[in-house]
């Protein structure tokens, strides 16, 4: 025991100190934060020295359509200072009050043989190519109701013409589904990156420690097995506690930088319960044990850090493919297949906490994935550390996977 909290004790320390850990770590601190200031950096730039004033939008109505109700535009507070002209102005008038500053842009409204038309003036059309919606919406729902009115209906007859129909959702399905789905694949890709990279510092650490010949001094004062798991340990909590620093970040930031009530009008935040909660950072610390172990198995088999990329090829696959079929079952959460994710150990650290956020995943189910999972790791552990023992002293070319077996093979025997 005393060993296994050295090991624990030594990963840690040497994670910590890492030049490549603290600056990733301040790096993705600071995209964070910079994140969360999108919004006020929007909003500066809109807030300029130059837009300090509404839009100035000169409409000339010389035909007398909508006779003189247009300036109830400025009434709608859509952004623009309205002014409406009966006069038939020109085109060359209209270009030179533009240029001179006076307005920002003109509608010319014009009666035609059949129909009337709008010609809207702009200084540049590479930076406006249509007539804003609402502007153009304003303008429509103006002579509409000038209309209506002349026709003299009832308060009744306008309210049968625009009926307020109330609606409903309803699924033929058993299982009802809820919850954001766009949170709940924003929080799967967090949770399969914080477990990929975690469990990737596992083989990267084995692999350094051997180049530097580290190994050598652990194998001799303690056990492999007690190496293996301390170092997956040691790991482990830095990746879980450097999570949990960037999801503090970002909760702080999201109170500190983000408007009342704006992370709740995009992400459903009411599943975000403790029950959750648990269940997800239960997974996590399973899912990283899975592919930690992995990680240890092939950071073992090679002697030198710039095969540590070729070696991990067949976990990073591996680890690819879990999140792509949790993921994109997601799109049809209550299809079968969304359930095998949910119990197939490579993917179910990212699908099962998302069924339970949407509210589909039944207890015997999550007691299930985990006994499935825990049962994995179990083998995966028993496998890494037999080849372990035999391949972390190996300081000639990178073993494959012949190598394995048969390592397995004649350690068993």
């Amino acid at each position: 025991m005393n060993d296994l909290k050295t090991v624990i004790g030594f990963t840690i320390k040497d994670m910590v100190k890492r030049k490549s850990f603290i600056i990733s770590t301040i790096i993705i601190l600071l995209i964070i934060i910079l994140g969360f200031n999108i919004p006020n950096i929007i909003k500066l730039f809109n807030n300029d020295s130059t837009r300090d004033t509404k839009d100035k939008i000169l409409i000339v109505d010389s035909s007398n359509l909508f006779e003189g109700t247009l300036n109830t535009i400025n009434s709608m507070d859509l952004g623009y200072e309205v002014e409406v002209s009966s006069e038939n102005i020109e085109f060359n008038k209209i270009k030179e009050r533009i240029e001179n500053k006076e307005i920002d842009e003109a509608i010319i409204i014009e009666k035609t043989d059949t129909n009337y038309k709008l010609r809207y003036i702009v200084e540049d059309m590479t930076m406006i190519s249509s007539m804003p919606e609402d502007l153009m919406t304003a303008i429509n729902t103006i002579y509409t109701n000038m209309q209506i009115s002349k026709l003299g209906l009832t308060q009744e007859q306008l309210q049968s013409l625009a009926p307020n129909f109330e609606y409903s959702v309803e699924q033929t399905q058993e299982q009802k589904v809820s919850g954001n789905v766009m949170a709940i694949m924003l929080l799967s890709i967090v949770l399969f990156y914080a477990i990929y990279f975690c469990a990737y510092q596992v083989s990267s650490s084995i692999t350094t420690e051997k180049t530097s010949k580290i190994m050598e001094t652990l194998v001799t004062s303690t056990s492999p097995r007690t190496i293996v798991i301390g170092k997956t340990i040691g790991i482990g909590i830095v990746g879980l506690l450097q999570v949990c620093l960037f999801v503090a970040v970002a909760l702080i930031s999201a109170k500190l930088f983000l408007e009342p009530g704006l992370i709740e009008s995009v992400l459903d935040m009411s599943k975000m319960t403790p029950y959750l909660a648990i269940i997800t950072i239960l997974y996590f610390i399973l899912g990283y044990f899975a592919y930690a172990l992995l990680y240890a198995l092939t950071g073992s088999t090679v002697s030198k850090p710039e095969d540590i990329q070729s070696a991990n090829t067949p976990v990073a696959i591996l680890a690819v493919i879990g999140f792509y079929l949790s993921y994109f079952t997601m799109m049809n959460p209550t299809s079968e297949l969304n359930l095998f994710a949910a119990m197939f150990p490579i993917s179910s650290p990212f699908c099962m906490p998302f069924r339970i956020m949407m509210g589909i995943a039944s207890t015997s189910e999550v007691l299930i994935s985990i006994a499935i999972l825990v049962i994995t790791i179990l083998v995966i552990a028993k496998v890494a550390i037999k080849i372990y023992s035999n391949a972390i002293l190996n300081y000639g070319t990178k073993m494959t996977f012949r190598d394995m077996v048969k390592i397995y093979k004649d350690k068993n025997n």
